[in-house]
């Protein structure tokens, strides 16, 4: 049976999105779903521009909102906002696992592109690393 995942942030533009991407790359057979409590218009195109750099493409994905996962089972709901000033979101619904694993917020980096690319590409690889660490651990054991 396909493991269920939904990864779940404020703005579902730019951590969320890239766990997504990453945990389709790592294993095409599991469900993975992002949303945000208050979705932003679009994903941020800082995001698909260092996924792309790692040969992931989340040009066609669209900030999504929460609300309309209530009603469906998941193996793993994983909350990913990090910073203090961010209010995690709760899911209610059928989930068989909650997990937490934060990152600061890239789309708060400020600067030159190069310092902003840089920062994105900081918590990217974070994402990569953290995320590939529960895939091992709660994934494929």
């Amino acid at each position: 049976m396909k493991k269920r995942i939904l990864i779940l942030c404020t703005g579902n533009s730019c951590r969320s999105q890239m766990a997504e991407g990453f945990l389709k790359e790592f294993d095409k057979d599991l469900e993975v779903f992002s949303a945000g409590t208050h979705p932003s218009h679009e994903v941020h195109p800082v995001a698909i521009q260092v996924m792309k750099e790692v040969g992931i493409d989340l040009s066609s994905h669209v900030p999504e909102q929460v609300d309309q996962y209530l009603g469906q089972p998941f193996d793993y709901v994983i909350t990913v906002c990090g910073s203090a000033k961010e209010t995690c979101p709760a899911f209610i619904g059928e989930v068989k696992h909650h997990l937490h694993i934060g990152f600061e917020d890239p789309a708060d980096a400020t600067g030159t592109i190069e310092e902003v690319l840089t920062e994105f590409r900081t918590i990217r690889d974070q994402i990569k690393r953290d995320f590939f660490e529960f895939y091992k651990q709660k994934i494929k054991s």
